[in-house]
């Protein structure tokens, strides 16, 4: 799928699937539109979706098409994706 193996849209549709509300999803950097589809998917089950400012990624291919497929619930740099983290571990 997408030239990948493994594809990351089966493993995040699968997840999705079974931990719906309870699923954080998170896109970084990537050279092609694997993601964006399980992203959507998280989405649709009520996962919180996360994905990398597309200005701020080493390759913005990725994080856009996630963008570009369903509005994630956060766009973050980084370092907010870091803190974002540290925030859910302690919750």
């Amino acid at each position: 799928m997408h030239f990948t193996r493994p594809a990351i849209d089966i493993t995040m549709e699968a997840a999705a699937d079974v931990y719906g509300t309870g699923l954080v999803g998170i896109l970084l950097t990537g050279a092609n539109e694997d993601g964006a589809a399980g992203m959507a998917v998280i989405g649709r089950a009520g996962g919180l979706t996360v994905v990398q400012d597309p200005n701020e990624a080493e390759i913005a291919t990725m994080p856009q098409e996630a963008i570009n497929a369903r509005t994630p619930d956060l766009v973050l740099p980084l370092e907010q994706i870091k803190q974002l983290l540290l925030m859910l571990e302690t919750h």
